[in-house]
């Protein structure tokens, strides 16, 4: 049975995404505050981190910046906040996904299965394959560590999942909708701007000039595609 930490400070709430994930089989512990989740989160006891960002006595952007030093589980962040900025922060922290407040139980579910599911395969095929290279980008799967020259640079973990795919399959198109479907493991739900995020971190941190990006490119009405 995979478990679950839910960091939520409205007991109800709580209650709701508890109940409706044990009904889908999964075992789930409750924090009420970011101090606490903290702690549960660094046990290394759960498979998935459902984290609130408004939390007391320590928020949840601090949270997952101190759980990603350490912890190599999906993150889902949990806001009633719509602005783009919350957005771009908890996932440039190293949050894997986000779920906006109020939703859908049988989507939460759904997001959260398919999270695991992604995770797992990656994990699985981890190891496979030889070196990508593209000039001096270079990616290594079974140490997932990449290069640009000798400098290694820190990917959170859908940032290497994102480039993996760019580079295994270089030269293709792709709309945002089909990237989340690929990377993240299911429907975009109307929401791309987890992959936008993605892909600007991914720039800032591989490109000498990230507006005008050598590897990943904007095709425009169209997508992006991968240069090798």
């Amino acid at each position: 049975m995979q478990k679950i930490l839910i960091v939520e400070d409205d007991a109800a709430i709580a209650r709701i995404e508890r109940d409706y994930l044990e009904m889908n089989g999964f075992a789930c512990t409750v924090a009420s505050d970011g101090e606490v989740g903290l702690r549960e989160g660094l046990s290394g006891e759960y498979d998935l981190i459902l984290l609130d960002v408004m939390l007391p006595k320590m928020d949840g952007f601090a949270v997952c910046r101190a759980l990603r030093e350490q912890v190599d589980v999906p993150i889902l962040m949990v806001t009633a906040r719509t602005e783009d900025v919350d957005k771009i922060r908890g996932l440039g922290l190293g949050a894997d996904d986000y779920v906006e407040k109020p939703f859908s139980p049988g989507v939460l579910v759904a997001r959260i299965r398919a999270n695991l599911a992604q995770y797992a395969r990656l994990r699985q095929g981890a190891g496979e394959g030889d070196s990508l290279t593209a000039g001096e980008l270079r990616l290594e799967p079974r140490s997932r560590k990449v290069y640009v020259g000798e400098r290694e640079i820190p990917l959170k973990n859908k940032e290497y999942e994102l480039l993996c795919f760019f580079m295994r399959n270089a030269g293709m198109v792709f709309d945002r909708e089909t990237l989340y479907e690929r990377v993240w493991g299911m429907e975009a739900l109307g929401d791309n701007a987890t992959v936008a995020v993605h892909i600007n971190r991914l720039r800032e941190k591989l490109e000498q000039d990230p507006a005008n990006p050598r590897w990943i490119v904007t095709v425009r009405g169209a997508g992006y595609r991968f240069e090798k």
